[in-house]
């Protein structure tokens, strides 16, 4: 039984849950077939590390490679459940996932909120780079299998992946083959969902496949006033592909998606930690009519004074090229272009039920790339080269808008700091900035990566990469409230300084490593890989500075300079792969070291973002992944993630970060789980999986020092599958035991020491029935 993962499937599925896949360097974003060679063995993982073929335990880096069959599971429906695959991994985002979205692998990922920022962990969706971590919050439609690859990617990935890169592939059409599957699903918090996919031959030498989503679900933080819910999701999307092979020699494959979520999204959180504004707040809040959410954080209760509203439109078209020249020799193209766009208006960013600060923001990206690699053979040894070309265009547009409460609050803001009387400030109801933040970015790179045999069991593995990048961003101010005493003018804070400027960069990174093939089950290995993550413009409003820079406020004022540096990853990495006890068994092991130089730094002073550059940072620690097969039905995987170190240098550079560990990187985080595909009968399974994921205590928030206890999470699921695949019904529960938690807090704007937080989910449980025909 054989499934390849982003080619095409040749077998039926298989049950590979939560396949703890080891420790391997996939470098290619076509992962993987599963090969279940016999009965109780582990599972064979075939990668194209390397830009080739390969068994997983062979190749001398870190991933973890999952099968489409493994991300349903463990109910894995977009980037934020990802840390269930492996806890190397974690995602969160706030109230934009352009500006905030993160993933971290190994504690390292963008430090802060910057819309300028793109990702330390790189995104790939069938071989095209997504610029934003946002992007693969969508829910994820017709994929077939994801990779992990950990640590910096400095040769066939190192598009601005410092830290490790996440590949992500669709379901490839197959020739003469119809089928079709679907997915139904019914939840609590009114969770629904429909998917499925057809698969249409067109030919003997050409098929297309055709996907489609359709989702709703309430959020979970309620509004005690109407017993709505903020934070809902409502995705729509489609995905049609057509796969063609016009001779043995080439193929061609074009992919074309689309997608739109409109919701509530994304300022319902729970207040934390009051501070000495939060009785005021609340007689805010009563002054409207409304009653205050409920001081008791488990209810995860808020109340927003906006009806907020966000849309997200994503969409693009890739084509694929494959040329098989003969002799093992053999050229692969990816041209893609991609659109992906957020509007959010009326969001309350005083983040309370008094109306004070609104915002309305949009964020676009036009993005388009060419890649070719040429794959080859000389003597004992393997080669790729290679050539990247991407641009992008983006334009951002910024509101701010005063409440009808606004001038009340600024009243008492200024009378309890500084004893001035009411209307010192003004701040009336209505528009008092607009403004428009356009930025551009233009890649260039060339690479080439070797695998040289020296003798039967050592290898050479060694790659360079040449990359360029040529950035741009700007500040352009259309409106600013002339009012003399407008309250962010007597704070200082607005409006900063206009600017244009660019950045350019230019970097070469790579990887050397040996490797050694102890016995047939037993591989070791040792690496050093350069990863780089281009400087930059920020796109921010006080990104040149608050007023007390600006020329046109305060006469011989210097305007800060917006730009910030790239920063650098030094990798080490000693490893050990291992099968035993006949096949029944793999453990994956892993020590890394990390040295980083001008980390980028995004940090919120309250009512200014800043980027910095810390002059250096530190990770290191221990992985570790293992699969048993415990009978013919039973598979045990346990993995876990030691991070002795992960800090900031110290540097005055960063504030109160000098000398602090990262956030977000918990010292200790793992995952257990343990899966059944137990037959009843010739024609019916019974399948389950319990499933625990623990993360140490950790800092919560990058500008703070707010932190979160130890988490453990408990997802279990029971079902019904035939035999031959073609139907299973699933009753499921995700965080069984209803733990409540912070996932990230921040300083609430213009209330002193006053933190919210963006709050884990709730328990939520469900029913799934999927067919296949």
């Amino acid at each position: 039984m054989t499934i390849e993962l982003g080619y095409k499937r040749v077998g039926g599925s298989l049950a590979v849950m939560l396949a703890m896949a080891g420790t391997a360097v996939a470098q290619e974003s076509n992962v993987a077939n599963t090969n279940q060679s016999a009965s109780a063995h582990t599972e064979e993982v075939i990668v194209t590390a390397q830009r080739r073929a390969q068994n997983l335990q062979e190749v001398p880096v870190a991933v973890t490679a999952v099968t489409a069959e493994t991300l349903e599971a463990a109910r894995v429906e977009n980037i934020g459940d990802v840390q269930q695959i492996s806890p190397s991994i974690s995602f969160d985002s706030s109230n934009s996932a352009a500006n905030s979205a993160n993933i971290r692998i190994r504690g390292i990922g963008t430090v802060g909120n910057s819309r300028a920022f793109e990702g330390a962990v790189g995104v790939f969706v069938d071989g095209v780079y997504r610029t934003r971590a946002g992007q693969a919050l969508q829910n994820w439609l017709d994929i077939d299998g994801l990779q992990v690859l950990r640590g910096p990617q400095g040769t066939l990935f190192g598009k601005n992946t410092s830290a490790g890169a996440l590949l992500i592939n669709s379901t490839r059409p197959t020739l003469g083959d119809f089928n079709s599957d679907f997915e139904l699903t019914y939840g609590n918090y009114d969770t629904m969902l429909a998917r499925g996919a057809v698969n249409i031959p067109m030919g003997d030498r050409a098929a297309a496949r055709i996907a489609a989503l359709w989702s709703e679900a309430d959020g979970f933080i309620e509004n005690p006033n109407t017993g709505d819910s903020y934070n809902e999701r409502k995705p729509r999307a489609a995905k049609a592909q057509l796969l063609v092979e016009p001779t043995d020699a080439l193929t061609l494959r074009l992919i074309a998606d689309y997608s739109e979520e409109k919701s509530n999204c994304c300022y319902g959180q729970v207040d934390d930690v009051d501070g000495p504004f939060q009785p005021f707040i609340n007689l805010l809040t009563r002054a409207r009519g409304l009653n205050p959410p409920s001081a008791d954080f488990d209810d995860y209760e808020q109340v927003l004074s906006n009806d907020t509203r966000q849309e997200v439109t994503d969409k693009g078209v890739v084509l694929q090229a494959d040329w098989e020249l003969g002799e093992g020799n053999s050229l692969h193209s990816v041209t893609a272009y991609r659109s992906w766009k957020i509007q959010q208006d009326g969001m309350d960013a005083d983040f309370t039920g008094a109306n004070v600060l609104t915002i309305n923001e949009s964020f676009r990206t036009d993005f388009f790339s060419q890649e070719l690699t040429y794959n080859g053979t000389l003597a004992s040894a393997d080669y790729v080269f290679g050539a990247y070309f991407a641009d992008e265009d983006i334009d951002a547009t910024h509101q701010l808008l005063w409440g009808n409460q606004a001038q009340v609050f600024f009243d008492a803001l200024f009378g309890a700091q500084a004893g001035l009387p009411p209307g010192t400030s003004a701040a009336p109801e209505g528009l008092w900035s607009d403004a428009i933040l356009p930025a551009s970015s233009r890649s260039y790179a060339a690479f080439t990566h070797w695998s040289i045999g020296l003798s039967d069991p050592l290898k050479l593995i060694v790659g360079a990469r040449y990359s360029r990048e040529d950035k741009s961003g700007a500040f352009k101010r259309f409106y600013f409230t002339p009012a003399p005493n407008a309250a962010f003018r007597l704070l200082n804070v607005q409006p900063g300084p206009e600017y244009s400027a660019k950045q350019e960069d230019d970097a070469v990174t790579g990887t050397l490593g040996l490797q050694y093939q102890f016995t047939s089950d037993v591989m070791g290995y040792v690496s050093y890989s350069r990863g780089f993550k281009a400087g930059g413009v920020n796109i921010d409003n006080t990104a040149a500075g608050t007023r007390l820079n600006n020329p046109a406020e305060v006469v011989g004022a210097v305007p800060l300079d917006p730009r910030y540096k790239p920063e650098y990853v030094d990798g080490y990495e000693l490893g050990l792969k291992t099968e035993y006890a006949d096949g029944r068994a793999r453990s994956n092991f892993a020590a890394f070291y990390d040295e980083m130089k001008d980390l980028q730094v995004a940090q919120f002073l309250g009512t200014q973002f800043t980027i910095v550059n810390a002059p250096e940072a530190t990770v290191y620690g221990l992985e570790a992944e293992n699969s048993f097969s415990l009978t013919d039905t039973l598979t045990l995987g346990l993995d876990a993630t030691w991070l002795a170190e992960a800090e900031f240098g110290e540097s005055a550079s960063i504030l109160n970060l000098s000398g602090r560990d990262f956030a977000q990187a918990p010292d200790l985080a793992a995952n257990a789980s343990l899966s059944l595909d137990q037959p009843l009968s010739n024609s019916l399974s019974l399948t389950g999986r319990v499933a625990a994921t623990y993360t140490g205590e950790q800092f919560t928030n990058t500008s703070n020092d707010l932190t979160r206890d130890a988490q453990t999470e408990l997802n279990l699921s029971l079902g019904l599958k035939a035999s031959d695949n073609s139907w299973s019904v699933t009753a499921w529960c995700q965080n069984c035991t209803d733990q409540r938690y912070v996932i990230q807090h921040f300083n609430s704007p213009l209330q002193g020491a006053d933190a919210n937080g963006y709050v884990s989910a709730p328990l939520t449980y469900g029913l799934t029935l999927r067919m296949s025909f």
